[in-house]
């Protein structure tokens, strides 16, 4: 069996010991099973309650995202409670019931290499890059309490950097009165329960604008709100230091209500342990990770929703003998459903019909079913290619050029 890593960090003269081992993770879901299946009569104290702080050793956000999963199905939390704090790479977030073509900038974050994930809670899109930390609060279902785990992260920030901050009506944390430094969502199960939020410690506020684009669509869209970074606040407070004066607060304060109860208290709690998320420490990870970074979870999920652009007509390509009063505009209209085509429409103006092109029914049958991606492009292209068999032309021209051209900002652009 592996090893424990152990060692102490050193706060304010008390010692916290730090360390998690896969034979502890193995229990915990033995334990677990074992707590679950047993209907408890009461539920305990707050003295008999003990907390950790587990701090997971994964950038990757499906990774994070799967070890979250798993301690919320897996883990009992009646005796114990627990507070997760992680990172990740550049990702967009996006909610359990969000559309990630009107929340991100799909084709930037392709081109960019940014990850896009759909977490299980709900809530509105959040950017992370390394410059942001994610807190994530588990307790049982009864004792689930945003109010307070807000107010602790408060605590810690006036605590550990003088910095005063608010708990908005929205649950969003603000500083300054307006700008916000934390978004909040959460799952609550049968029997669990977890809350979690992020914190803007020095994330790029230029690539989340670059990521977070608007696409213009008929659809609940997140309503944005003006950000800051704690490091605007006090260029001294760091990702690593703020988890730290995190996990040391939500140490000190007793597990049902906000106070202070000091070192005492740190002392009587099980500390700071790293978390390795692999499938060795948590039987089954790997297969809850698949599924989140899968295409049909991040955007099959996707509720219906209607896109509709409007094209002018270069006049080169109109019928030259003809000189048209209104202007001359390609109008695609389409539903999509499940993140695949569901229907689709092409208004075609007089000047573009009496040029030659007609974008026959065939033509618009062949996008249906397809994924709102490239792949409905290349399959247009493929559609009107077919016409041309029996012919030596194997290209498309002009009209079917800017046809093309504007599925392709429907499907790929903002």
């Amino acid at each position: 069996m592996a090893q424990s890593m152990l060692r102490k960090i050193t706060m304010r003269g008390a010692c916290i010991a730090v360390g998690i081992t896969r034979r502890s993770s193995s229990n915990y879901l033995t334990n677990s099973n074992k707590m679950i299946m047993k209907k408890k009569e009461e539920l305990p104290s707050e003295e008999e309650i003990t907390k950790s702080v587990f701090m997971s050793q994964s950038t990757d956000i499906y990774t994070n995202l799967a070890l979250e999963d798993w301690m919320y199905r897996n883990m009992d939390f009646t005796n114990h409670h627990i507070m997760m704090v992680w990172r990740n790479e550049p990702t967009v977030v996006i909610g359990r019931h969000q559309n990630p073509w009107l929340e991100a900038n799909i084709s930037h974050l392709s081109e960019k290499d940014i990850s896009l994930a759909r977490r299980n809670s709900g809530g509105g899109t959040v950017y992370h890059d390394r410059g942001n930390l994610n807190i994530t609060f588990f307790t049982p279902r009864e004792r689930y309490d945003r109010k307070y785990n807000l107010e602790l992260i408060t605590r810690a920030l006036y605590r550990g950097f003088g910095i005063k901050s608010d708990i908005n009506k929205r649950d969003d944390i603000i500083v300054r009165d307006k700008y916000k430094i934390s978004g909040t969502a959460a799952k609550l199960g049968r029997t669990t329960a977890y809350h979690h939020c992020t914190l803007l410690v020095n994330a790029n506020k230029a690539d989340l604008s670059r990521a977070l684009a608007k696409r213009e669509t008929k659809a609940t869209e997140s309503t944005p709100s003006p950000v800051a970074n704690l490091a605007d606040m006090d260029n001294k407070v760091t990702v690593e230091g703020l988890q730290t004066a995190l996990g040391y607060e939500y140490l000190r304060t007793p597990a049902l209500h906000i106070g202070d109860g000091g070192e005492g208290l740190i002392m009587k709690q099980r500390g700071f342990q790293y978390v390795n998320p692999t499938n060795n420490w948590f039987p089954g990870l790997a297969d809850i990770k698949k599924e989140l970074q899968s295409w049909e979870w991040c955007f099959g999920r996707t509720p219906v929703f209607t896109v509709s652009r409007t094209f002018p007509v270069p006049a080169e390509l109109l019928m030259p003998s003809k000189v048209y009063t209104a202007t001359q505009e390609l109008v695609i209209n389409m539903t999509v459903e499940k993140g695949l085509i569901n229907d689709v429409t092409l208004q075609i103006p007089p000047g573009l019909i009496e040029s030659g092109f007609y974008g026959e029914a065939s033509v618009i049958t062949h996008l249906k079913g397809k994924r709102f991606t490239s792949e409905a492009l290349n399959a247009l292209q493929d559609a009107m290619l077919t016409r041309h068999s029996g012919s030596d032309v194997k290209k498309l021209d002009e009209k079917e050029q800017f046809v093309a051209k504007c599925f392709d900002q429907v499907v790929n652009t903002i």
